[in-house]
């Protein structure tokens, strides 16, 4: 068996799928806050999967299949089940219906998205990003959820409305950044996108995972802001086109 320097990102994409079905099994255990964290470090495997496709340059067919397949696990899965387990396993068929649906538009998106594949390393993602939703549906539920007494009265009612948008972000075609290559030209050409990366990082660090969900959620409004600004300069201006979706097609190393 020969061994390339694509199995470097590979690697860690296992990682990744890994993490995805530890957060199931903790979340069938109860240790609800633990299979949060999973969700949340197999976020942090896929990230690193596709730098190191970037710094080996073994990005290949078979890097985004692996890729959208360990995806489907830890991003659409175990979020699923974590909501199905920890809020609405008492719900009936309806909670059973609005769990499985990060998983099922989770996997829509990435099917479109393979579909659509053109190249690699553009700016834009076409709909909110599979791990995106996965690591908010994971920080609300390490915020807002005690291992005494579940989620309060305002957390469960907030968590429905926020899975469906979740679900319907993810299928639209409203434009999320990504994150700048970490290169000098990468953050030369995206200087506040860098910036506001780097402060919500350490913020995040800072406050040891507490401002994860608030910098996520601002994360979430940025594509329905920037969608109602397009339309507003549309409206005053109707000569200016409405940017094309072409512009948010990239890799699924990256989704």
């Amino acid at each position: 068996m020969k061994i390339t320097r694509a199995v470097v990102p590979s690697l860690f994409t296992i990682l990744n799928i890994f993490c995805g079905f530890q957060s199931i099994v903790h979340t069938a255990e109860g240790n609800i806050s633990l299979a949060s964290w999973f969700i949340i470090l197999a976020a942090a495997f896929d990230v690193l999967d596709g730098l190191m496709a970037r710094i080996t340059r073994s990005s290949s067919d078979f890097g985004v299949e692996l890729d959208s397949l360990s995806d489907v696990v830890s991003f659409g899965a175990a979020p699923s089940f974590l909501i199905y387990r920890a809020a609405f396993s008492t719900m009936g068929g309806m909670g059973m219906l609005i769990s499985t649906m990060p998983m099922m538009f989770g996997a829509m998106r990435l099917a479109r998205f393979n579909a659509q594949l053109v190249g690699y390393d553009k700016d834009f993602f076409k709909g909110l990003p599979i791990p995106s939703s996965a690591m908010v549906i994971a920080s609300y539920f390490l915020t807002f959820y005690d291992m005494n007494g579940g989620l309060g009265l305002l957390a469960a009612a907030l968590l429905m409305p926020l899975i469906v948008i979740l679900s319907l972000l993810m299928v639209s075609s409203v434009k999320y950044d990504t994150f700048p290559q970490l290169s000098r030209r990468g953050i030369k050409q995206h200087p506040l996108r860098f910036t506001v990366g780097v402060v919500g990082i350490t913020w995040i660090v800072a406050t040891r995972g507490g401002a994860l969900f608030p910098f996520l959620l601002f994360y979430l409004a940025t594509g329905p802001m920037r969608y109602m600004v397009q339309v507003i300069r549309h409206i005053l201006h109707p000569a200016m086109p409405i940017p094309d979706d072409k512009e948010a097609e990239i890799t699924s190393v990256d989704v």
